[in-house]
């Protein structure tokens, strides 16, 4: 299978890693520092599920030299997107899908919307990865995981294909039943934690051991939880239990992209974690103050950061 992947960081140079590692023709779109190290010295992996490296990989920042092909994987930050859609055109023919890997629940309707080929998936990544270093992807904890299908069905055999193409990669993957809830169910979680340890500014162990903090982090995942049965996706009872005792296991360092992006003074994706719940909530009439104060608070931080760098 001729996969794309685009964009090569902590996601998709995990996934692309092991997917090159076990034979299938892959391509990676990257830039900068990261496409030049992975040009010259290929890509090493180091990973909780075992090392590996590459001493050459395919890799470009310029689609057109891949040409289309059979599937393209997602894997920008959400405030890369709209760009990124541009960019992978000529990727994409009419049998071509498109897998997104993305944080947030909005991926699939901008992709929809924006190509006008392709045949759009509806995707949902767990793990927790990142580039250590130019030409460096580290693995430190979650097991890889990607729930592909299409809303409402459809493409069935196609997409069992790439499921079956991820597990001999060992990539564990599966079709989920409720694709919607799940992807509900990880933004719940990112969200919620992301934007309580974005603006606290601290690691996992710090929130869940203070009671206000602790507080905090579980009203602002209770309004997602809100949120999404307003919009007709119905999580289960104790969903907010559930993702408050997995923080609960976690090493006590433990911080989100959205936390170390915004302390780095680096472009996040608050829209799309935090301010998607303030805008959909909005939509849906459904109050979320704890988010509200989280976004408001994030957004001055991020443009003040933002605006000093120029």
């Amino acid at each position: 299978m001729k996969i794309a992947i685009m964009g090569a960081g902590g996601v998709g140079g995990y996934f692309g890693g092991r997917l090159a590692r076990a034979d299938q023709q892959v391509v990676f779109i990257a830039r900068g520092a990261h496409l030049e190290a992975m040009k010259t010295k290929g890509l090493k992996v180091g990973s909780i599920k075992g090392d590996f490296y590459l001493p050459s990989v395919t890799v470009t920042d310029d689609p057109c030299q891949a040409g289309l092909v059979d599937l393209v994987m997602v894997c920008v930050k959400t405030w890369q997107l709209n760009e990124a859609m541009q960019a992978m055109k000529p990727l994409i023919g009419r049998n071509t899908l498109v897998l997104p890997l993305l944080n947030g629940v909005e991926a699939y309707d901008q992709l929809k919307a924006g190509l006008d080929e392709g045949i759009i998936l509806c995707g949902l990544t767990r793990i927790l990865s990142y580039i250590a270093e130019p030409g460096h992807i580290q693995h430190t904890s979650i097991e890889p995981y990607i729930g592909l299908g299409i809303p409402g069905g459809g493409h069935i055999q196609r997409v069992r294909t790439v499921c079956e193409v991820f597990k001999r990669a060992g990539i564990k993957s599966e079709i989920p039943s409720g694709l919607p809830e799940a992807l509900w169910a990880k933004f719940l979680f990112v969200a919620g934690w992301g934007g309580v340890g974005a603006v606290t500014g601290c690691a996992a162990g710090v929130i869940r051991a203070i009671p206000e903090t602790r507080s905090m982090l579980r009203q602002s995942m209770q309004e997602i939880f809100d949120l999404a049965a307003a919009r007709h996706v119905q999580l289960s009872e104790n969903m907010v239990d559930q993702c408050m005792g997995y923080i609960d296991k976690m090493d006590p360092a433990s911080t989100t992209s959205l936390q170390r992006d915004i302390a780095a003074g680096r472009p996040s994706e608050l829209e799309s974690w935090n301010g998607a719940v303030v805008r959909l909530g909005k939509e849906s009439d459904v109050p979320a103050p704890v988010n509200n104060f989280i976004y408001a608070a994030l957004l001055a931080r991020e443009k003040s950061s933002l605006k000093n760098k120029i």
